[in-house]
């Protein structure tokens, strides 16, 4: 039996990085700064909350087994402290958040994000 964490982890690589080469490719057929808005940066910590939040979880599931659904939505309001924490200064600096501001953190966030649930959802179905 393969380990759904090491499963998990290589979906995410994947899946972010798919998404990662998309969002790049259409920001270049609009004619939009590539590297802007500090979307490798994005990408990169969107894709390590990803995987801190669903390895607590996977190191978890036998001790809080009832509570890992609270314990997924804790990881999501850690996700977003980290965006005020990290990102939301430098996209305020001009007292705007641009759209392109916003899809560098917002696709990266939603794509990990929903990958999360249905990995989770599946894992989570196979512990009962």
């Amino acid at each position: 039996m393969r380990n759904p964490f090491t499963d998990f982890t290589i979906k995410a690589a994947i899946l972010l990085g798919v998404v990662f080469f998309i969002h790049i490719g259409i920001l270049k057929t609009l004619n939009f700064p590539l590297f802007d808005d500090r979307i490798v940066l994005c990408y990169l910590v969107n894709f390590a909350l990803i995987i801190i939040v669903f390895g607590s979880l996977y190191l978890l599931k036998e001790k809080y087994k009832s509570q890992l659904g609270f314990l997924f939505l804790a990881g999501s309001f850690l996700k977003f402290i980290v965006f005020f924490i990290v990102f939301y200064p430098f996209f305020k600096t001009d007292n705007h958040i641009s759209k392109l501001e916003f899809a560098a953190f917002f696709i990266p966030y939603s794509s990990g994000l929903i990958l999360e649930t249905f990995s989770l959802s599946k894992w989570l179905n196979k512990l009962e």
